[in-house]
C-alpha cells in the first residue's frame, strides 16, 4: 500500500509515492528488530534446555557451578561430550570441582542421572515415556506462546509510535497504512518462524 488517495495526474501520484516511500525509508524498525531478535535467542536458549530423550549437551547450558566462592556457567569449569545416544561424559577442569558439579546437575532438576567416577560424571537420559513426551511438547508449546507476546508487544508498541508520528505531521496517512503493512510483514514472518522452530523441537520430543 502506497498511495491510498485518489490521484488524477499519473506523474503527481507517482511523485507522492517516491515521497512516501523515502519516508518510509527514514523510520526505523530498529527496536522492533531488536526485540524480535531477544524473543528468538530467549526460545531457542529454552529449546536447548528441553529433554528429548537423547543425550543433549546444550541441556545442560543453564547449569550454574558454585566454584571458589562464586558461580559459574557448567561449560566454564568442564568439558561435556558425548558418550553414547543418551549419556554424556562431564570431564571437570579441577577435579575438587566434581562434587559440586554434580550438586549442581542434580539441583537443576533436569530429569537426567548422575554417576561420578574416579575421572569424571556420566550423565544419564532415562527414555521418556509417552505421557512425559506429551508433558515437554505442552511445555514447549507454553514457551513458544510467550515468544509471540513478546513480539505482539514489540508490534504494538512500534505501531502506537507510527499513531503518535502521524499525529505530530511528521507521518501522513499514507505513510502511517504503509508503515503499518510493512510491520506486519515482520511480525508475520517472525511468527513463522517461531512456528517451525516449535515444529521442530516438537518432531524431536516425539520421535
Amino acid at each position: 500500500m502506497l498511495c491510498s488517495s485518489p490521484c488524477s495526474n499519473k506523474l503527481l501520484c507517482l511523485r507522492r509515492e517516491f515521497d512516501i516511500l523515502d519516508r518510509m525509508a527514514n523510520y526505523d524498525f530498529k527496536s522492533v528488530d531488536t526485540k524480535i531478535a531477544a524473543a528468538k535467542e530467549w526460545l531457542g536458549k529454552e529449546y536447548r534446555g528441553l529433554r528429548t530423550g537423547r543425550a543433549a549437551p546444550a541441556i545442560l547450558d543453564a547449569v550454574m557451578v558454585s566454584a571458589y566462592g562464586s558461580m559459574a556457567p557448567l561449560k566454564q569449569v568442564a568439558s561435556v561430550g558425548t558418550e553414547d545416544a543418551r549419556t554424556l561424559r562431564i570431564t571437570a577442569y579441577d577435579p575438587g570441582l566434581l562434587k559440586d558439579i554434580e550438586r549442581a546437575i542434580v539441583a537443576a532438576n533436569l530429569g537426567v542421572g548422575t554417576v561420578a567416577d574416579s575421572s569424571g560424571i556420566r550423565v544419564t537420559f532415562p527414555e521418556l515415556t509417552g505421557e512425559r513426551r506429551q508433558e515437554f511438547v505442552k511445555l514447549a508449546k507454553a514457551k513458544l506462546e510467550e515468544a509471540r507476546t513478546t513480539v505482539r508487544l514489540a508490534r504494538d508498541e512500534a505501531w502506537k509510535d507510527i499513531q503518535n508520528r502521524e499525529k505530530e505531521g511528521t507521518l501522513t496517512e499514507d505513510d502511517k497504512f504503509s508503515l503499518k503493512e510493512e510491520l506486519q510483514k515482520i511480525i508475520d514472518k517472525t511468527n513463522e518462524e517461531l512456528e517451525a522452530a516449535f515444529d521442530k523441537k516438537e518432531e524431536e520430543m516425539t520421535a
